[in-house]
């Protein structure tokens, strides 16, 4: 992720068993050394550098998928050069990472913020698919991709209804001379489901406009 200029920012929970990687002498770091598992080989890091900007560039300009590229590095044997650079260089950004995550408060909340909000949408989307638990039956990948695109669009038309009808309800309460703290909109989620029947039948009337403006 970091050679492609992405942070991968994932919740931590099992911090206590977690171990770091130093990239020199153990002594030089009294602090962490009930937590240190290891050392950072940076010299083989250095030695195949280059092999691993072309590996990263390969998958940025899309010569080459990232999923291929993870499935030839599984098949190559344990001592490949390349294989064994970036396992130490992952050894490295996940040091570094974790010691960012003890550190600093507003990250963790950052994190379960993100969590939180790709753990409602998964809700959602097994709430929609109710009648296959969730579960993509199809045989074939063109039905799978049919089957996944409607229940996205389903998704996007439930946030989408949320979101307009819970700005009208916030102006509404603005119109009528209440106080609005502006510092709990953020908080607010166009996830919920409680107030949508789906079970029964959906009849659609294609002739029916709604008129500008109008709800």
């Amino acid at each position: 992720m970091q050679l492609l200029g992405y942070r991968f920012a994932l919740r931590i929970r099992d911090l206590a068993d977690r171990r770091l990687y130093i990239p020199g002498n153990a002594k030089c770091y009294p602090t962490l050394g009930g937590m240190i598992g290891g050392r950072i080989n940076v010299r083989h890091i250095r030695t195949h550098w280059d092999e691993i900007l072309r590996l990263a560039t390969s998958i940025k300009q899309g010569t080459v998928t990232a999923s291929l590229m993870l499935r030839k590095l599984g098949s190559y044997p344990r001592q490949n050069g390349l294989a064994i650079a970036l396992r130490e260089l992952g050894r490295f950004e996940r040091t570094l990472f974790a010691l960012d995550w003890m550190q600093n408060v507003e990250l963790r909340r950052r994190v379960q913020v993100g969590l939180n909000k790709g753990e409602a949408k998964n809700a959602l989307a097994r709430a929609v698919f109710l009648n296959r638990l969730g579960e993509l039956r199809d045989r074939s990948y063109e039905n799978q991709r049919y089957r996944a695109s409607g229940l996205n669009l389903v998704i996007n038309a439930i946030i989408l209804w949320n979101t307009v009808y819970m700005e009208r309800a916030i102006q509404g309460l603005a119109d009528s001379g209440q106080i609005i703290d502006e510092a709990l909109l953020p908080h607010l989620s166009p996830l919920g489901w409680e107030h949508i029947n789906f079970t029964g039948d959906s009849i659609w009337q294609q002739d029916k406009r709604v008129e500008r403006g109008r709800f």
